[in-house]
């Protein structure tokens, strides 16, 4: 099976992550999946707290390092924001994660490449890449026609490259 093509963002600060976050945000609806992976301290954090912000969540939105799932209100869709670093395959298996993945609300599930298995086939695959001391590329990898239409979209506004 061939490798969908990645698109490119370059953000210079957390404010054009926050623009990159605004941008995908108009394009979500219930069953939405994004994963997120890179390095430690790439800001894949700051990248969730952006996408819960352009959907409304008014809670503070941190890392669910050692809670594994936290869920916050948004003001459409609810907020499923997923950290599997510290979970077995076995113990990522069995916390159900479809109910999640295929439910009303957004999935972002940071550290997504240690439970790939388990991933729904469609999603938005995003990395992370340190580009400087606050510069970061995002690589987006869309699987599925969705997602592959969103990105098709924001390359053709000039957002992605």
């Amino acid at each position: 099976m061939t490798e969908p093509a990645s698109y490119i963002y370059h953000a210079d600060n957390l404010e054009h992550t926050a623009q990159l976050a605004a941008h995908l945000a108009c394009h979500f609806e219930p069953g939405t999946v994004i994963t997120l992976d890179g390095d430690l301290g790439a800001g894949k954090t700051a990248f969730s707290q952006a996408v819960a912000k352009a959907i409304g969540v008014r809670h503070v939105v941190n890392s669910p390092t050692f809670t594994i799932i936290k869920e916050y209100v948004g003001d459409h869709l609810p907020f499923y924001h997923m950290d599997v670093y510290r979970l077995s395959q076995d113990e990522a298996d069995e916390l159900g994660l479809d109910e999640y993945f295929f439910g009303e609300g957004i999935t972002l599930v940071e550290w997504s490449s240690l439970i790939v298995d388990l991933l729904p086939p469609e999603r938005l695959s995003v990395t992370i890449e340190h580009a400087g001391d606050t510069e970061r590329v995002f690589r987006l990898t869309p699987h599925g026609q969705p997602y592959e239409q969103w990105c098709t979209e924001l390359k053709e506004n000039g957002i992605l490259l």
